[in-house]
């Protein structure tokens, strides 16, 4: 059961208890909030065996999107994807900016910057992942949190993120210990490129503000850094 719709059973089951607390002072038949409930609930369970959560993700995505703020941070965030994947000529194939957009298109999850990670698979397949290669990809999936602690102090995203990672670990047959230092190091690395193309950034994150194409942000990563 994903994250998502964990929270939403939590919720459906303190609305059930502090529904069956007050109802008596509001004359409220306790089966009015059961029915509710178990019905919340059906629906859960639903969206968890068929839609994998998805149902849940874009429910919590819609309700986000009356939020300005909100919206700013998401794109905030995978704009330091975008930007550190730049940099480090990792092949950026496009981005979306919330669980809605990727729907539409196809994507799983909430949405975000997507990579082409044809030579990670190919090195992963034959045994040979170097280093090198490794250290560009983890700064890549840590710079959007980067980001956020960067503008904001702290992160709210980054859990899809850091699972990545240690999915490659796990590929890899490292211990954990060994990918919470590469974590941390690969967030400095990538915090220290963000520092350093500050111009570059913010220009990025307007442009994805106004849905540019993937080409424009490219173009104008690479004006901001020329000037």
């Amino acid at each position: 059961m994903s994250q998502t719709t964990l929270n939403l059973v939590a919720i459906t089951i303190f609305t059930l208890v502090m529904s069956s607390l007050l109802g008596p002072l509001v004359n409220l038949s306790p089966v009015v909030p059961a029915i509710a409930v178990f019905g919340l609930l059906g629906v859960a369970t639903l969206d968890t065996i068929s839609w994998q959560g998805r149902g849940g993700t874009l429910l919590i995505d819609w309700l986000a999107r009356f939020s300005p703020q909100h919206r700013e941070r998401v794109i905030r965030h995978e704009a330091g994807h975008f930007l550190v994947a730049h940099l480090l000529e990792i092949s950026i194939t496009g981005y979306t900016l919330s669980a809605w957009e990727a729907f539409r298109q196809g994507q799983p999850g909430l949405g975000g910057v997507s990579f082409d990670s044809q030579e990670l698979n190919t090195e992963l397949e034959k045994g040979i992942l170097s280093a090198q290669l490794v250290e560009r990809y983890c700064t890549v999936w840590m710079a959007g949190t980067a980001a956020e602690k960067l503008v904001y102090g702290n992160a709210e995203g980054g859990a899809d993120d850091r699972q990545k990672l240690r999915i490659l670990w796990t590929q890899l047959k490292r211990p954990l210990s060994e990918c919470e230092t590469k974590e941390r190091w690969a967030s400095l690395q990538a915090r220290s490129l963000l520092e350093a193309h500050q111009p570059a950034y913010e220009k990025l994150v307007t442009a994805m503000t106004q849905a540019e194409p993937v080409s424009k942000c490219r173009e104008l990563i690479e004006q901001a850094i020329n000037s």
